[in-house]
């Protein structure tokens, strides 16, 4: 069986549970070494020992999660109607589309770059730097926003391997990335003496080498598809069909970062220990985050394809073997958290008032682990189908009617204790609305089908 015939069959054919497993277990595996992009520079810049400048990293955070709901917005796009296009046995289509998300990513990254160079300092400020964490989260957001082309590069490029079922692939330049930053990290850090600068070259560096190698895969044609110069020119259809589906994922990640933000401006009130304490739990918990993400983004091309084939039947088992193995994992990762809090915060710092603060932050907030994967699923599923509409439901109800008035309103009747418990509070309803919604539009779907026929 050659390669084509593998993809196509595990996205046709294979059992459930196996098929959720095959697609999703090598994201995980290099969403972990993902992790490691994120925590190692956490990691370095604590070894400095200047609790700012670990701040300055969590301050910043939000710049990266917008880069990456723009490429959501083309990668998330993109990859759904390539998978819907290969499931109908459109090559053509997908290939065609698969050349306009890379134009598309080139075209945004230079537009972000010199517009948030533009407004740097405004940015800075808005992210909540004070005093003492200013110049920090200036040095780290001034690279950081440079190398947006390549981060997108790297991002998109790896959901349009996603989407073609070259998951594998697109681990290998997740992979190649994480390393680079490592080996970089405590070179310009410390070496060159660049500290939080030097962090922040690094991840950008990262980046330069996880989409070197993308390339490289499309040019040694080791891809299902392969970019067109004849579509070099994006047709208004394409184009509009990759916004059509992306600008709901990108919602949810620049909603995130607008949370993240509101979240962060209301730790700074406890003191800039605090938001250098949550920062490093959040980054703890995106072990347990990559998880479900994997899992979800794994699911998507087996979703799209057989709602392009139109097996309904086949994408209801694919989601029930998807929640169970999800909230299954997640448990497990919930319960380590739970007993070794203290020591994984104590990994990246030595300050006594950060590792109690942050090991009541993880403890708390690693409860949205079980709930948030299914309500990730869910919603990666109608990206998949191509239904924004209801993946905006999904966003809107998340972030801007539950998650951000539950952080305020919980903060002012109960303080710090109340922001923290904000989140597992959202995503426990948002795991019911979203399943309810998700299982019900299958149904929908079946049902039309049948009458035409």
């Amino acid at each position: 069986m050659d390669k084509e015939d593998k993809r196509i069959y595990t996205l046709k054919e294979e059992k459930p549970f196996k098929a959720v497993v095959r697609m999703g277990v090598p994201l995980i595996l290099g969403m972990f070494v993902m992790v490691f992009y994120n925590l190692v520079d956490t990691y370095f810049i604590g070894l400095l020992k200047d609790d700012y400048q670990l701040a300055a990293v969590n301050l910043a955070y939000p710049v990266m999660m917008m880069t990456v709901a723009l490429s959501n917005i083309v990668g998330t796009g993109a990859s759904s109607h390539i998978a819907r296009c290969i499931g109908a046995k459109d090559v053509h289509t997908a290939e065609e589309t698969m050349t306009a998300a890379l134009v598309m990513c080139i075209i945004g990254g230079v537009a972000v770059t010199l517009t948030g160079l533009l407004f740097l300092d405004g940015i800075v400020r808005g992210l909540g730097a004070m005093d003492n964490t200013f110049v920090y989260t200036r040095k780290y957001v001034l690279v950081i926003l440079i190398g947006t082309v390549f981060t997108m590069g790297n991002y998109i490029s790896r959901a349009l391997l996603r989407g073609e079922g070259s998951v594998k692939y697109s681990m290998l330049g997740m992979v190649v990335g994480t390393v680079v930053n490592i080996i970089l990290d405590p070179l310009f850090i410390f070496t060159f003496r660049m500290e939080i600068a030097g962090a922040a070259i690094a991840t950008v560096l990262g980046n330069v080498c996880g989409a070197a190698v993308s390339v490289m895969l499309y040019a040694c044609g080791k891809t299902l598809l392969v970019p067109r110069k004849a579509y070099i020119r994006p047709r208004i259809a394409i184009v509009s069909e990759i916004f059509r589906v992306g600008i709901p994922a990108a919602l949810e990640t620049l909603l995130t970062s607008a949370a993240y933000i509101v979240n962060n401006n209301l730790a700074v009130a406890y003191g800039e220990l605090t938001v250098a304490a949550m920062g490093v739990a959040q980054k703890i918990l995106s072990f347990g985050n990559y998880i479900y993400q994997g899992f979800a983004s794994g699911t998507q091309p087996l979703m799209g394809y057989n709602y392009g084939a139109r097996n309904y039947q086949r994408m209801r088992d694919i989601l029930k073997a998807g929640m169970i193995t999800v909230s299954c994992t997640e448990l497990t990762v919930m319960a380590v958290y739970g007993v070794f809090a203290p020591l994984l915060i104590g990994i990246f710092t030595q300050t006594e008032e950060v590792i109690l603060i942050g090991t009541k932050v993880l403890r708390t907030v690693m409860f949205i682990l079980p709930f948030v994967g299914i309500t990730s699923m869910s919603r990666m599923s109608f990206q998949a189908m191509g239904k924004p509409s209801k993946a905006f439901i999904i966003t809107v109800i998340r972030q801007g009617a539950l998650y951000i008035p539950l952080l305020l309103l919980l903060n002012r009747l109960f303080g710090f204790d109340g922001m923290i418990r904000a989140q597992p509070i959202t995503e426990f309803i948002m795991m019911i609305v979203s399943s309810l919604l998700l299982f019900g539009l299958i149904a929908d779907e079946e049902k039309k089908c049948t009458n035409k026929q």
